[in-house]
């Protein structure tokens, strides 16, 4: 089995900003007053407006190569490829990807805080008036995990590393997930990243690179260079199916 765990530089391309990018969210807004627990808390207004716009954003995006060559593969192999995304937009569903696992939540949905229900409203603003289907509370909030809470969805990393024969990470520096852990736990690894990222944010230059933990490496942008990780993942595949 493969494991695939994409990151943000996945969407990126479609035109998604990332928390990390020069331009990105990180500098208009204190991450930790709109993606906390504790900026929850204090201001839910602020952090329901900033879901809110992030929606927005999401609706005019479209799925770009990579996410269309996932979604083949997937829909090609069934489980015997398990792809997990820390991405919370909807690209890999639209691109026909259905069976893709979110990590950290789904940016269309809402969730309710008093039963637990989670319903899809599209792109539209959370609005005052919305109610839960399941038990009509307006308690509402953002399906998108916070720093701070638990990710229920982590669950599923342990049993697909156990099992995979090929361990492949897609445009995710490593600095929310250990990928060089995972591709030390694996029989090989892929990495496809456009840079070479070091093995902790705060190590310096010289440091180890992530990439070093890797069987093969491509380093390229996502639509870029998922035609050659497709290929070894395929190469993989029918190999184990011999």
């Amino acid at each position: 089995m493969i494991f695939i765990l994409s990151g943000a530089g996945l969407s990126a391309e479609s035109g998604l900003k990332t928390f990390r990018d020069h331009d990105g969210l990180w500098e208009n807004f204190d991450v930790m007053e709109v993606c906390s627990v504790e900026g929850w808390q204090a201001d839910r207004q602020k952090v329901t407006q900033f879901y809110n716009a992030r929606r927005a954003d999401l609706a005019d995006k479209r799925p770009n190569r990579a996410h269309q060559v996932l979604a083949e593969l997937q829909n090609r192999y069934g489980d015997r490829l398990f792809h997990a995304t820390q991405n919370v937009d909807d690209l890999m569903e639209r691109a026909g990807g259905d069976s893709t696992v979110h990590l950290h939540g789904t940016l269309r949905d809402l969730r309710c805080e008093s039963c637990g229900e989670v319903f899809a409203i599209g792109y539209r603003p959370q609005q005052p008036t919305d109610r839960c289907p399941a038990c009509a509370s307006a308690n509402l909030r953002h399906n998108v995990v916070m720093f701070g809470e638990a990710a229920p969805n982590y669950r599923f990393i342990g049993p697909a590393l156990a099992n995979c024969d090929l361990f492949v990470a897609i445009g995710t520096s490593g600095q929310v997930l250990d990928i060089a852990s995972f591709a030390q736990n694996a029989a090989a690894s892929l990495y496809l990243n456009p840079k070479r990222e070091p093995y902790g944010a705060h190590l310096s230059d010289g440091a180890t690179m992530i990439d070093s933990f890797f069987t093969h490496t491509i380093f390229k942008g996502a639509t870029e260079g998922i035609e050659e990780a497709a290929a070894i993942m395929e190469d993989y595949l029918k190999r184990a199916a011999e």
